[in-house]
């Protein structure tokens, strides 16, 4: 069954932050608690762990490195 993998709150009055980029790639079998993706905001910068296990797909209309992201988007 599909996980959706959203943007996490990283403080109270986070509303949006900036997707870094991916740490796997498409395909990858990623373990739940191994890191994911980097995502930025404006007191710090965390790698985000995946919360389950599962093949990543990321999807042609993910957010690029650099991009503004809002807190639940989707990412994968």
């Amino acid at each position: 069954m599909p996980i959706e993998i959203t943007i996490p709150r990283l403080g109270w009055s986070m509303e949006e932050g900036v997707f870094v980029g991916w740490l796997k790639q498409d395909g990858d079998f990623v373990k739940a608690g191994e890191p994911l993706f980097t995502l930025e905001n404006e007191k710090t910068s965390q790698d985000v762990e995946a919360i389950d296990s599962g093949l990543l797909k990321i999807p042609p209309d993910a957010p690029k490195s650099g991009a503004t992201v809002k807190v639940g988007g989707r990412l994968g």
